[in-house]
């Protein structure tokens, strides 16, 4: 495929296209939803535009807000109608941003193409065409495919409990088209995933039974089985669940990235609740396995609810070269960035504590740590001390600026961060170096969700409108 685009479809021509030179614009503005269930403000959730050009006068600012029209959605992760996946296809643009609700169900269809700055509702799937449809609900992550189609993960079905299932969505007229999967296995549990049809092969995570989880985490429910343990491996072509690895109990995978090679048969995986990463692999014999290579040790603490404190690893991604693996610790409170040159040995590289459960002078004392000398410091900018720790993340193309919020799940934030609820969650902004590795964050940088005009919100997961390195698939 040429690089020169014109011809061409949404996106780019390889993973290395994005990140370098004339083919990579620096982000100038995001696409962020902000949640106001759970936070006593009855208010809709809205998508929130926020320009992040340091030229521009409204750098750090929100320029726009799109409410929905209903109640306690729960917006959470968001998708395109087409990306790189339908590079070759110059019918296509990426003209669409898919918003699902975690809780309602809904799935809102986003006009980001009439204006980027002023994102309007294009249409919006109701409930009721995914329960009768697909028998599935509480859709979560959105990809779209070369096919021109979109494919959302559900972690349930319509009575709340757990099932790993898949709702497909026709690319023009975002009619429910029905279930993705095929077959008699269906997961017990579902959550994210990512593909890669030059191996024939989807996974898929497992968070935990939507019921169970909605309204904040209980350490005797995982005990009971309620929360996930599997990546899921598809037969890309037949639709069909081939192959669970398990992770071990209570691990809990949430987010999964492939190596953005589309060649690459290894990707990696974070497990909340068991703070470790797995790499993920095809074996000789042409099955996949997982083995353990990063884990976070808890640390022992007084004052919380539990005696041991996971790190609880939210979200992960990896840069488009392949190079560095990045994640969130929201409890313990820090990003690590590591080298995968090596990808059997990450290698830590680049740390930074942004809050979290166990800063100085809080309510937790650690009383045994084997990773810190002493408790880190509250992290304050710009005179503000930032309640919550770091959630979400999303990495410019060119690898350079990581964006981060602090809102994990309403629920879950009200009990772990009643603060969170309170204050609102922020987006911050760190500088990489990607030559050598480290983190340092950019002192300039807030975008605090604490001062919107109706009240303070929680801002998730972070979008630009040209695709991104959790977005967008090669194949």
């Amino acid at each position: 495929k040429s690089a020169k685009c014109g011809a061409c479809g949404p996106g780019y021509a390889s993973p290395l296209h994005a990140m370098k030179g004339k083919y990579c614009p620096r982000e100038e503005i995001l696409y962020l939803p902000c949640i106001y269930r759970n936070t006593g403000i009855e208010k809709p959730d809205y998508l929130a535009t926020v320009d992040v050009d340091p030229t521009s006068p409204h750098y750090c600012q929100v320029i726009h807000r799109l409410p929905m029209p209903n109640l306690k959605d729960e917006l959470h992760h968001s998708g395109w109608n087409a990306c790189s996946s339908c590079f070759g296809d110059a019918t296509k643009r990426r003209n669409r941003l898919i918003l699902p609700s975690l809780i309602s169900s809904r799935i809102y269809v986003v006009d980001v193409g009439t204006d980027l700055r002023a994102p309007r509702i294009h249409k919006i799937v109701e409930p009721v065409e995914l329960f009768w449809k697909g028998n599935v609900a509480n859709p979560h992550t959105s990809h779209c495919l070369g096919s021109g189609e979109i494919v959302i993960s559900c972690l349930g079905d319509p009575s709340g409990n757990g099932k790993g299932g898949f709702i497909l969505l026709d690319g023009e007229t975002f009619e429910v088209k029905g279930n993705w999967e095929k077959g008699e296995k269906i997961p017990s549990m579902g959550y994210d995933f990512w593909y890669q049809p030059r191996h024939n092969v989807l996974m898929s995570t497992e968070w935990g039974t939507p019921k169970i989880l909605a309204g904040g985490f209980d350490p005797a429910d995982a005990e009971k089985g309620h929360y996930g343990r599997h990546i899921n491996v598809w037969d890309w072509n037949s639709h069909k669940c081939i192959q669970s690895i398990d992770l071990g109990k209570n691990s809990v995978p949430l987010e999964i990235r492939f190596l953005h090679d589309p060649d690459a048969s290894e990707g990696f995986v974070g497990c909340a609740l068991s703070s470790a990463v797995h790499r993920f692999y095809k074996t000789e014999k042409g099955d996949w396995a997982a083995e353990k290579v990063i884990e976070v040790p808890s640390k022992k603490v007084k004052g919380w609810f539990l005696p041991e404190m996971p790190g609880l690893i939210t979200d992960i991604l990896i840069s488009l070269d392949d190079r560095y693996l990045y994640f969130s610790n929201w409890l313990h409170g820090d990003i690590r960035q590591y080298d995968i040159t090596n990808t059997h040995k990450p290698r830590l590289v680049g740390q930074v504590f942004l809050g979290g459960s166990i800063t100085k002078g809080g309510h937790v004392t650690v009383v045994e740590d084997r990773e810190l000398q002493c408790q880190p410091e509250p992290f304050v900018i710009k005179g503000k001390k930032v309640p919550g720790g770091p959630q979400m993340i999303q990495l410019s193309l060119d690898g350079k600026r990581l964006y981060v919020t602090s809102s994990l799940y309403s629920g879950w934030d009200k009990q772990f961060y009643p603060d969170l609820i309170k204050e609102g969650s922020v987006m911050l902004q760190i500088d990489v170096d990607t030559e050598k590795g480290g983190l340092k964050v950019n002192t300039n940088f807030l975008v605090d969700f604490g001062k919107e005009p109706d009240g303070p919100v929680l801002a998730h997961e972070i979008r630009y409108p040209g695709g991104d390195c959790t977005s967008d698939i090669w194949i």
